[in-house]
């Protein structure tokens, strides 16, 4: 393989004003050395790569980047601009442009290009040089690694290589960190060590670099455990009194390519100017290699640079820890490095818990109303498909065997594989085994959403018992909090390191459990069966306009938020309503109103497309094909992307028209024991006829507001159509669902 870059592939005085143009310019020099073999084909794949997210960095640099199956090898093009270039840097343009094209699947390749010129990028020597260079080929061997050898630093810089054979210089070795060692040389040591590095762009002319070095990917972690812990051992035998403060590193961003490696440098660097050493794993996009355990515990502190969650967090669990984003770990390092010393002089330390998913999710400035909402969310998502997968289970049971069908025998004593009766009870008791799972499964995951893995076993637990008292729904709700609150509370206590080990499988499930187990069948277990049963009692019986005005209530609740926390309420409270193995004709009713004002959203958009097109674009249109299909599968999401586009006016109406199929469902005593399926369950619904008709209502009045809305925007007074039902100057805003 040639040189990755060449004289021919620098442009010193690019004159470009935009990032396309400077892509351009670049790329034309890779075509013409070969490198690139279609132009516009190869431009249009690094301008869906800087789609995604700008590649400008802090200092003046602009690294446009991607693969494609134009290029033909690995290649490197650079460019420096006197008026500097706009690549989406927060602090300015960018002067240092770098063109990264790699061939399509080569994935090692290209990040490692990347990770390592990332690396180079945090020291300034090595940016300098390059800003000075007077001609292309010494810009083109400054980045190569091979600029001349009484430039120590540059070359150390461009990290062509570890070891500087015969040379003194600690600042070049220290820099370069390939290798790791310097032949020959014994005042270097400390600094090979605290700065071992990723590969090099290309191979150094005229160094000694360990092969296994050469070849590094960006997956290899900035010290070795074997160079780290060789590192503790000499620094301890080295008879100083005292040896250096020790710390482990994880950056990570977003792509995980760049950011990534320059926080890494970055902190590498800080630790050398302490005196302390620093030890990185970065988790980038070709992977990590993990830090050696013993690595990670003789660590006096942890420092997390990330934008991204850190891949098994617990590692670095009980040590005093500094959590950031990746930004601050490249403009900030020193002070990261002092604040972990200083919570280490302190005692302070961290559980032995990674963050739960509604925290790794989420802002950690979210109020508690916010994060409530997400705990109960858990739960419910994880419930939902023990909902399909069982009512419909159950439902094929009543199709087939009839409604008597809950009276059969186990099919473990009676099954005839010729009788219909028999698979018949055979669905219906599978399905009833998985509707059997939805309070427990309702709880564990609310208590999972809280606490993470630790609190599912007290949360199954607790749904259980739920079930065991009476307690229902309601119970699940209960339990779930409780569970997650108990184990949360347990994390906060200061455990030794010796049990540590043992509190995630032992003692926190025991102790939660009986915790939560106390609290459901002595303490709260009664007051919540009393109030689930009161709930029952009313539901069944409701009747006349209170009935009406129920399903006018879960119509709209369905509709305002088209598959979010309001409509999955309306859901939930609907399905535990049949979670039973004879569920009240009540419930059922409310089941029959809940699903039929559910498929109304995109049935009637869908109509809405049909009857008056002009009033949607092309890709509305297209949608509202998909959305006849969504729609009679009772999948009320398929309205979104027209809620989306214009919330104002489709949200409402589809309000209206839920709330006046849920209404009319109930007056005509619609019933439903499947929990989904839309006009794929008719046969299971009671009074079909008249349950198709609430649902008819319900879209026609929806699609006719929303093209009524839609001709009276297009209509208004100076306004110029513009063929998407709407004028040019209308700013449309996401619905928030």
């Amino acid at each position: 393989m040639s040189e990755m870059i060449t004289a021919d592939l620098v442009d010193l005085d690019l004159s470009a004003e935009t990032k396309e143009a400077a892509a351009r310019a670049l790329a034309e020099r890779m075509v013409a050395e070969g490198r690139v073999t279609d132009l516009d084909g190869f431009l249009a794949d690094v301008a869906a790569r800087e789609a995604q997210m700008p590649t400008g960095l802090d200092g003046g640099i602009g690294i446009p980047h991607c693969r494609s199956a134009h290029v033909t090898e690995p290649t490197l093009a650079f460019g420096r601009s006197a008026a500097g270039i706009d690549f989406g840097a927060p602090d300015g343009p960018a002067d240092l442009i770098f063109l990264i094209a790699a061939p399509a699947g080569a994935d090692d390749a290209h990040l490692t290009i990347l990770s390592s010129l990332a690396r180079q990028l945090m020291n300034t020597t090595f940016t300098d040089a390059l800003r000075a260079a007077p001609d292309a080929r010494t810009a083109a061997a400054l980045i190569r690694g091979d600029a001349d050898g009484t430039d120590t630093g540059a070359a150390g810089s461009a990290g062509a290589s570890g070891a500087a054979e015969g040379a003194g210089s600690a600042d070049g070795v220290g820099s370069a960190g390939a290798a790791g060692t310097a032949e020959g040389t014994d005042g270097a040591s400390e600094n090979t060590a605290a700065s071992p590095g990723a590969a090099s762009v290309g191979a150094a002319a005229g160094s000694t670099t360990a092969p296994s070095t050469a070849s590094a990917t960006a997956s290899t972690v900035s010290a070795t455990p074997s160079t780290a812990s060789a590192t503790a051992s000499s620094a301890d035998a080295g008879g100083s009194p005292e040896r250096p403060f020790r710390i482990v590193a994880v950056t990570s961003c977003p792509t995980g390519i760049a950011h990534t490696y320059m926080a890494a440098e970055s902190l590498e660097n800080a630790g050398r100017d302490a005196g302390v050493e620093v030890v990185v794993e970065p988790q980038g996009s070709a992977g990590f290699t993990r830090l050696d355990p013993a690595v990670i515990a003789a660590a006096d502190g942890v420092i997390f640079a990330h934008d991204v969650p850190v891949r098994e967090k617990d590692r670095f669990a009980g040590k005093p820890t500094v959590d950031v984003g990746v930004k601050a770990g490249i403009n900030r390092p020193g002070a990261l490095i002092a604040e972990v010393r200083e919570k280490a002089a302190r005692g302070e330390t961290t559980s032995g818990t990674a963050p739960t998913p509604v925290e790794r999710s989420g802002d950690a400035t979210e109020g508690y109303g916010t994060k409530l909402r997400k705990w109960l969310m858990s739960g419910v998502s994880y419930m939902v498909p023990f909902v399909a997968a069982g009512g419909l289970l159950i439902a094929l049971g009543f199709a087939i065997g009839g409604y008597k069908i809950n009276k059969a025998p186990s099919v473990m004593d009676h099954f005839l594989w010729t009788q219909a009766d028999s698979w018949a009870a055979l669905l219906f008791q599978i399905g009833g085994v998985a509707f059997a799972f939805l309070v427990p499964v309702l709880a564990g995951y609310i208590a999972y959403g809280m606490a993470d893995r630790p609190g599912l076993v007290p949360g199954f637990v607790g749904g259980s018992i739920s079930l065991t008292i009476n307690a229902g729904f309601l119970g699940g709700l209960a339990a779930g909090l409780i569970a997650g609150g108990v184990v949360m509370a347990i994390q906060k206590v200061t455990i030794p390191a010796a049990l540590r080990g043992i509190m995630p499988v032992v003692v926190i499930p025991l102790i939660s459990s009986a915790i939560v187990g106390f609290l459901m069948f002595v303490v709260i277990g009664k007051p919540i069966a009393s109030a689930q049963k009161a709930m029952t009692d009313w539901l069944n019986g409701l009747t006349g306009s209170n009935a009406i005005l129920l399903g006018a209530l879960l119509g709209l609740m369905m509709c305002f938020d088209l598959g979010g926390p309001v409509n999955k309420v309306a859901y939930t409270f609907a399905t535990a309503g049949i979670a039973v193995s004879d569920p009240s004709d009540s419930a059922m009713k409310i089941m029959a109103a809940v699903m039929a004002a559910g498929m109304v959203p995109p049935l009637a958009m869908a109509l809405a497309t049909t009857v008056r097109g002009k009033l949607f674009n092309a890709t509305e249109r297209e949608n509202g094909k998909a959305a006849w299909v969504l729609g009679a599968s009772f999948i009320s999401e398929g309205a979104i992307p027209f809620a989306a586009a214009d919330p104002l006016r489709v949200i409402p109406s589809s309000m209206v028209g839920g709330a006046i199929t849920g209404a009319l469902s109930m007056a005509f005593g619609a019933t439903l024991r499947a929990p989904h399926g839309g006009i794929f369950v008719v046969p299971l619904i009671g009074n079909p006829f008249l349950y198709l008709v609430a649902v008819a209502a319900g879209v026609c009045v929806t699609a006719a507001l929303v093209v009524v809305l839609k001709s009276t925007r297009r209509q208004a007074p100076g306004a110029a159509p513009d063929g998407t039902g709407g004028t040019p100057s209308e700013t449309r805003q996401p619905v928030a669902a």
